[in-house]
């Protein structure tokens, strides 16, 4: 193909356990990269893969015309976001391209579209299947868009593209964070997501470890970057007060109405005070922490879409 594209493109890409999978998904995105630019490199992250996901990219990488393949063994199983961190600490392409999955449930022309939507002004543009998201996808994206401060939408990503702009603005981020897709929220840059037509493919294997890993990192990002803790403490410190003061009321109508046994008036008032009061302590501790979270999690300076020069 004439005039292919200037512009140097890393494409970072996640391997744990994809033998069956990863050739097909290589030979898309070397043929894609073949036809449309002329400088690029691949770097596949092996997050401690059992089976034979590197024999099979060595083997892949002696008859392809891509500038290079490289291989990032990680030392154990790290999970997804902190081997998709080693790998783009490696790039050096003005545009990276981020795949968490190996699977090809897209046509080839949707990579080169959230290419070119990025040459539009976007710095961030993923790719999102229109249809086929796990249940439990859904209903931690819903619960995390509704407790979530973030005017970014979050929803399952197929892959997506970053601008050396956004790879060098998260640099100057904390970069412990747990979840990439908050720090893309909150860079300050210009976003979009593109919806494609999903083809029929092979089921994704996923093993336990990586079962309980995408869990847990659920549940993190949930607890540090949602108020869900915070709201479901301040419900519970209400219905603790609410029955508190019912049992106050009962106690003294109880105290008044009644004979009852000696110390049980009191040692119900004291009760339904204390519990009341334990509520209200938590809630007022699980807000420190979300601040505390905020300033060391997500701390940053400042962020900007743009720059706007008017006059010379």
């Amino acid at each position: 193909m004439d005039n292919k594209e200037k512009n140097f493109i890393s494409v970072v890409v996640y391997v744990h356990n994809a033998e069956l999978q990863i050739e097909k998904f290589l030979d898309v995105i070397t043929s894609v990269l073949y036809n449309h630019f002329e400088h690029s490199e691949i770097i596949c992250v092996n997050d401690g893969s059992a089976d034979n996901s590197v024999e099979i990219i060595k083997a892949f990488s002696k008859n392809v015309a891509v500038s290079s393949i490289t291989v990032l063994n990680m030392s154990y199983f790290h999970g997804l976001e902190m081997a998709m961190n080693a790998g783009i600490d490696l790039t050096i392409g003005d545009f990276v391209f981020e795949f968490d999955s190996t699977v090809v449930d897209y046509e080839k022309e949707e990579i080169m579209n959230v290419y070119y939507k990025s040459l539009q002004g976007y710095d961030i543009v993923s790719a999102s299947p229109d249809k086929g998201e796990k249940i439990s996808s859904q209903v931690f994206y819903k619960v995390f868009d509704h407790f979530a401060n973030l005017s970014y939408k979050m929803s399952t990503e197929r892959f997506r593209i970053l601008s050396r702009r956004v790879i060098n603005r998260i640099s100057s981020m904390n970069k412990t964070i747990p979840y990439r897709k908050v720090v893309y929220a909150n860079s300050g840059l210009k976003t979009d997501n593109l919806k494609y037509n999903t083809i029929s493919v092979s089921a994704q294997t996923t093993d336990k470890r990586e079962k309980r890993y995408r869990f847990g990192l659920a549940i993190d990002s949930l607890i540090l970057f949602t108020e869900i803790g915070y709201r479901l403490s301040m419900m519970m410190a209400v219905l603790m007060m609410t029955v508190s003061v019912f049992m106050v009321l009962y106690s003294v109508v109880i105290y008044l109405a009644a004979d009852p046994v000696t110390g049980w008036t009191t040692t119900i008032l004291f009760l339904s005070v204390a519990f009341a009061g334990l509520f209200g302590i938590l809630t007022i501790v699980i807000k420190y922490l979300q601040l505390i979270v905020n300033l060391v999690f997500r701390r940053k300076h400042y962020s900007f879409e743009s720059i706007e020069k008017l006059t010379k």
